[in-house]
Parts: structure tokens; sequence; C-alpha cells
């Protein structure tokens, strides 16, 4: 069901049907925004296109998921195809984007999006208690939406710069090869972040320095302002894969250190043992005859024995060793 809030004078939120959209889209003082959340593909196109008069090409965008931001000027109105972080697992490798397409013109605002988004939730929210909502118009609308999107950034980037510490921390106590997959899986997810801020900042950069028709020059410092926290977001971005780098490259060289001290005390081991192994393939030949008779040692339990010996010891050695974390 799509959602209406009109602002008039004062903000006063209430539905109304299509026929009483027309009439109040037509005075210029009403401004009016139209959320589409996971509306049928008919009635919004027919919507979209009749009420409203967009492009097909531009309406067909909207309705399909592209992932890809950007803008698009038709004179009386501006396309833009934005994306907000709605989950991310650092350590899962998972992080999923919403895309968020928005038409906005003189006194509209239409946003179309297939799940509940937590930034536009709070705005709608928020411009219910706010009259200057009504008073700026549609581009100041349109910089609150933008800084509700920084806002679910944010946290995003703090959880994967804690994931990395933690990580970092692992390596150093207790390095094991399930680390090296956790390096690669926030690599993964910090690569597709970047891939999805550089031409979200590229097109808001677009609203600050071009000249559309339904942004006027005063508001164009506000989408500066977005332009700027969105390149500092891609900075850290940038920050953290060089980061992921680095303990990519601590775990390979503390491993490395830990195969060396393992080759140290096996060499230690090795030659420790290395007399005792030339003084027993010595005598252990049978060159010479016993001088004394020993009966004893030739007898069954005396096989036994040393074939249990023979047995267990390399069984310890391997318990021993992988105890140690050589194995």
């Amino acid at each position: 069901m799509k959602q209406i809030t009109r602002f008039i004078n004062h903000h006063t939120p209430e539905t109304m049907d299509e026929a009483e959209l027309v009439i109040y889209l037509k005075n210029q003082d009403n401004l009016i925004w139209v959320d589409l959340c996971d509306e049928e593909l008919e009635p919004a196109r027919k919507l979209l296109e009749e009420t409203f008069g967009f492009h097909p090409l531009a309406v067909e965008d909207a309705l399909k998921e592209i992932h890809v931001p950007k803008i698009d000027d038709w004179d009386d109105y501006i396309y833009l195809v934005l994306c907000s972080i709605i989950e991310c697992e650092p350590l899962e490798g998972e992080i999923n984007f919403e895309e968020l397409d928005i038409f906005v013109g003189q006194n509209y605002l239409v946003t179309v999006h297939d799940h509940p988004m937590k930034c536009v939730d709070r705005l709608r929210n928020i411009s219910m208690q706010d009259d200057r909502f009504a008073r700026r118009g549609v581009e100041y609308l349109l910089f609150r939406l933008g800084n509700e999107m920084v806002a679910d950034y944010m946290p995003v980037i703090e959880q994967i710069d804690q994931a990395i510490d933690e990580m970092e921390d692992q390596i150093f106590h207790n390095p094991h090869a399930a680390e090296l997959e956790n390096i690669f899986k926030i690599k993964r997810v910090v690569l597709e972040l970047r891939r999805m801020l550089l031409p979200q900042r590229e097109t808001l950069n677009q609203l600050a320095l071009d000249r559309f028709q339904v942004i006027g020059e005063r508001y164009r410092v506000l989408f500066r302002d977005i332009d700027d926290h969105f390149f500092r977001l891609l900075g850290l971005t940038e920050s953290m894969r060089d980061l992921v780098s680095s303990v990519l490259d601590s775990y390979l060289s503390v491993i490395n250190n830990r195969m060396n001290d393992i080759m140290k005390t096996l060499t230690i081991i090795t030659t420790l043992f290395m007399p005792l192994s030339f003084v027993t393939g010595f005598f252990g030949m049978n060159f010479f005859g016993p001088v004394i008779p020993l009966p004893v040692w030739t007898g069954r339990m005396v096989f036994i024995v040393t074939l249990m010996i023979m047995v267990l010891l390399p069984v310890g050695m391997f318990v021993w060793m992988h105890s140690r974390k050589w194995m």
C-alpha cells in the first residue's frame, strides 16, 4: 500500500487517492512525498507514468533493481538511484544493499523500494514533527534523506573496523587457518562497500555541482556536505582495505615465524638423537657374536614389549606435535 505524506503550510500526513493527488500536485505550494514500498508492478507503473508523467524508461529502471547509483536529468524532474546498507556480517563475508529509486520534482518526492528501509522510516517520522520540511521544500527533504543514508553507513564502517581489530589480535595470540579465510571474507566486504560508495559519491557530487532545474542554487551547498560525508566514507574504506592487506601480511609473517620455531625444535630433537642412532646402528650389525649368554633378551615378552614401544613411540610423538599445533 503506497504511503503518501502531504506537507502544506503545516505538515499534515494523510492518505489520498490518485485523483486527489493530481489536484494537490498542481498547487506548487503543496509538498508531497509518495513512498512506494513493495508495490505491485502494474499499479505502481500506472501511478508513476500517468499520475506523475514520468518517462517510461525511468519508470522501468525504478521498478527493476539495477544496483548502480546514478542520476538522470529529465528537465522538470530528476531520477536518482541510491543504495543503503540493510545488513552486514564481516566475518561471514556478507553485505547487502537495498536500492532506493527517487524522483524529485518541483513540489514532490517519490521514493520506490522493494523492502522497508530504516533511513526512509526515520525521515518520515522526523518529517511529521518538523515544520521545516514544509517551509524549505523538496530539496531539503532530499538532503535529509541523503543524511539518513550516511547514518546507516557509519555503524557498518565501525563494525568492519572492530572485526579487523579482533582478527588482528587473534592472529598474534593464536593464529590458525580459519583466520586466513576470515581475512579474505572481510576483504571481500570492504571491496563490495567501496564498489557501492564510489558511484554513489559521484552521483551526489553531481547534485552539488551540476545545474538541475529542480535543485535551487542555495541548496547545492547542502549536497556538498553530503558529498563530503561520502568522500570521508570512501576514504575510510580505502584505509580499511589497506589495513586488511596489512593484517594478511602479518598473518603470513606470524605463520612463517612459527614455522621457523617448529623447524628449530625439530632440528634440535634430530641432533640429540643422531648419536644414539649411530650407536644403535653400529652395534646392531651382526659382525660380532655374543660373549655373554643373555637368553632373557630373546624371549617372547621382550619381543612383545619391543613391538609395543615401536608402535607407541610414533603415536606419542604425533600426539605431542599435534598438541604443540605443529600439525
